[in-house]
């Protein structure tokens, strides 16, 4: 068996948290939104294209983020975090590439769909995630990380991506 800390355990904590959290939220929630019923876009095939590339780029970042909480030998979850602050990757950009990549996924998914109710879920969803941030994210990683926590804060925009890396 793993030992906490562990590769190993990081590595199915952090999978099976990938598909606990943001693989309902942001799969199987939208398809029973939307029905999994594409939309006809006829000649206006760019905003299938956009599409694409919002949930291909949102997947894309999801899991650059998710394999770097394994890395560190945690998880994403806040039951299993790393013993150390992620500020790596995606990380040097924006402090929520997580919920960002998510929000991206669903309002390409709106778009494949055409999907009002997409739309409409992504922006509870952006508000859901933005008080966990602001209520009990900010606060504990504060509390666990300290000057360091405040540091990248402070040099890291939460939800705008920088244009260059962060370095410490």
């Amino acid at each position: 068996m793993a030992q906490a800390g562990s590769p190993v355990r990081a590595w199915i904590g952090t999978v099976l948290f990938l598909f606990l959290a943001p693989g309902i939220v942001a799969g199987l929630i939208p398809g029973l939104i939307s029905g999994w019923r594409w939309f006809d876009w006829g000649r206006a095939w760019l905003v299938v294209v956009i599409a694409w590339i919002a949930v291909t780029a949102g997947a894309a970042f999801l899991l650059h983020a998710f394999a770097l909480f394994a890395l560190q030998r945690g998880t994403p979850a806040p039951v299993a975090p790393t013993e150390m602050l992620v500020v790596t990757g995606a990380y040097r950009y924006v402090r929520n590439p997580m919920y960002i990549a998510v929000v991206s996924m669903i309002l390409g998914q709106a778009l494949l769909f055409g999907s009002w109710g997409l739309v409409i879920y992504a922006v509870i969803v952006l508000a859901t995630v933005f008080a966990f941030v602001k209520g009990y994210e900010e606060p504990t990683l504060t509390e666990t990380y300290g000057e360091q926590y405040l540091s990248y804060r402070r040099n890291v925009r939460g939800w705008w991506p920088r244009l260059t890396p962060w370095r410490e």
